[in-house]
């Protein structure tokens, strides 16, 4: 479906440095945000206990917080809504070191005057667990992004692979910024919300190179901004379908999902927007500061076709019995 039609190509490449001075300081604020404030590390990662309550009317959540505040136990504990204002959620940021003894018995003693409610749920996480999913989190990202570059270099040229990883570090740096501005707890959702968005970025990104690609061989141009453009311009109509209807599965997500997947949502959307806006203005501009040549391009592969050929030659001598 062609949303899009041009008669001619949109001049990308040349409004390129406007947008690398906005990728700059997006990504100056989100570094700069990340070391003054850092990550709010969720249960997963940090350890502690999570206990979620049901009240059958209202929650008292400012008495809960109260008689919370006065037990030496628990004091220090979070008490938020969840989802409605007959739930709420307790987290203690220490895992209590009397293994034996039931955490929920003992919130559900603490705050029995509160009102009639049940405690739904128990989530318990040690500090050595949390650290320990923390350090295979970063592997996976670090693994997830090497994988990358090892497979657009073999499908591509190294130039076009070390755009892409350019691309996706200016994509999750940006998505973690606006985490830590929001103040979203850092939990394994949020994750797997940026494995997601390497895989979303990724895929865009090397459908606009295949178009650049073809644009090489096909166009006649030896600009390489003006072969950017062309290609770009043709990838409009697909480029704003996908992104289009992505953001709008997740922005409804985002919005009736419930608490328990309002930060991983959040952080797709952010991802779905950073990573289209890169796929044309981040990584196609990395490929003409790479210094990346057609005539070069064009030249290894005429002489690719050219051995082709004659190993073809080869060949049929061969089956022929001429040599």
């Amino acid at each position: 479906m062609e949303i899009f039609k041009y008669s001619q190509s949109v001049g990308f490449m040349g409004n390129s440095k406007k947008f690398g001075m906005l990728s700059s300081i997006l990504l100056i604020i989100s570094l700069g945000l990340f070391i003054v404030k850092g990550f709010n590390f969720g249960i997963d990662f940090a350890g502690g206990t999570l206990v979620q309550v049901q009240y059958k009317d209202d929650a008292p959540i400012s008495k809960v917080r109260d008689i919370l505040s006065d037990s030496k136990q628990f004091k220090g504990a979070s008490v938020t809504y969840f989802g409605s204002n007959q739930e709420i959620i307790i987290k203690i940021k220490t895992v209590s070191s009397e293994v034996g003894d039931d955490v929920g018995d003992r919130i559900n003693k603490i705050i029995a005057s509160t009102g009639d409610f049940e405690i739904r749920r128990v989530d318990m996480v040690g500090p050595k667990v949390g650290n320990e999913l923390k350090e295979k989190g970063l592997m996976a990202m670090f693994l997830a992004i090497l994988g990358i570059l090892i497979y657009i270099s073999f499908r591509f040229e190294w130039r076009f692979a070390v755009a892409s990883v350019i691309a996706l570090m200016h994509d999750i740096t940006i998505v973690i910024g606006a985490i830590v501005l929001f103040e979203v707890e850092v939990n394994l959702d949020i994750l797997a919300a940026m494995l997601t968005i390497l895989g979303y970025s990724l895929n865009d990104t090397i459908i606009v190179f295949d178009r650049i690609r073809e644009g090489i061989n096909t166009i006649k141009s030896p600009n390489l901004s003006n072969v950017i453009d062309e290609s770009v311009t043709k990838t409009l109509s697909r480029t704003t379908l996908t992104s289009l209807t992505t953001f709008l599965v997740v922005f409804v997500l985002y919005m009736f999902g419930g608490e328990i997947i309002n930060g991983f949502s959040f952080t797709l959307l952010i991802g779905v927007i950073v990573g289209t806006y890169s796929s044309i203005f981040v990584a196609s501009p990395i490929l003409i500061w790479l210094k990346f040549s057609i005539s070069d391009y064009r030249a290894k592969k005429v002489a690719v076709e050219k051995r082709e050929k004659e190993k073809e030659k080869m060949r049929a001598q061969y089956e022929q019995g001429t040599i």
